[in-house]
């Protein structure tokens, strides 16, 4: 049957000669995998620009609940980012991000709720001005919490690890805070908060290795 729903491209990887297979989160059916035939063809001008991470596209789909591959039908814009691609800073979030939710994000059963927090996530970073270098922080504790581990307090977080006072104050505020709000964080503390989320986030999800982006946050922002 042919529906319509809204997605975030997550990655694509090449199929044949011209194809792709892409994954998108979508609204209605989550983590779903299409086919694009022709889309790196010289006739196909920029449409592969529409499939890079991290776009957020309205679709017209086919889906079949026992179909691994589907294909799409229509695709456009849902949002055109201003600042997400040409902001060096936040380019680096943006592909910390996608990392992050390549390995975290499976089949999600409250697919509306992920699908809405990603997006909204993607769209204040976007129009953010200042203010959104611990953006990727408190990203981690709202996914986490949509994921089914999120904590309420520091302890949960911290467990065996320890922590200087003042980064567990500032912990405890990454864990209460919106992505808008004030959030005063030396470098070292950024640093050692991303550390204990990361130390988390592999007590909770299974086989999530290494986030090979992470150096590269850590060299822009720390």
């Amino acid at each position: 049957m042919i529906h319509k729903t809204r997605g975030v491209v997550f990655r694509f990887t090449r199929y044949g000669e011209t194809s792709i297979i892409v994954t998108i989160f979508t609204e209605l059916f989550g983590l779903q995998s299409y086919m694009v035939n022709g889309i790196r063809s010289k006739n196909a001008k920029n449409r592969i620009a529409l499939y890079q991470p991290l776009t957020l596209l309205n679709l017209v789909v086919y889906h079949r609940d026992s179909a691994n591959i589907e294909r799409i039908r229509e695709a456009s814009i849902n949002y055109p980012y201003r600042t997400l691609a040409t902001d060096i800073r936040k380019s680096t979030l943006a592909i910390f991000l996608t990392e992050l939710m390549n390995k975290t994000v499976r089949e999600e059963s409250q697919t509306q709720e992920m699908y809405e927090f990603i997006a909204d996530s993607l769209i204040t970073l976007d129009q953010m001005e200042q203010g959104y270098e611990n953006f990727h922080l408190i990203f981690m504790m709202k996914l986490a919490r949509i994921l089914g581990f999120g904590a309420d307090r520091i302890e949960e977080v911290l467990t065996e690890q320890v922590a200087d006072s003042e980064t567990q104050a500032a912990l405890a505020r990454v864990l209460t805070v919106g992505y808008t709000s004030p959030l005063r964080i030396t470098n070292l503390q950024r640093r050692a908060i991303l550390d204990v989320l990361l130390h988390f986030y592999h007590r909770h999800v299974e086989h999530l290795g290494e986030i090979k982006s992470v150096q590269v946050l850590r060299e822009i922002f720390m």
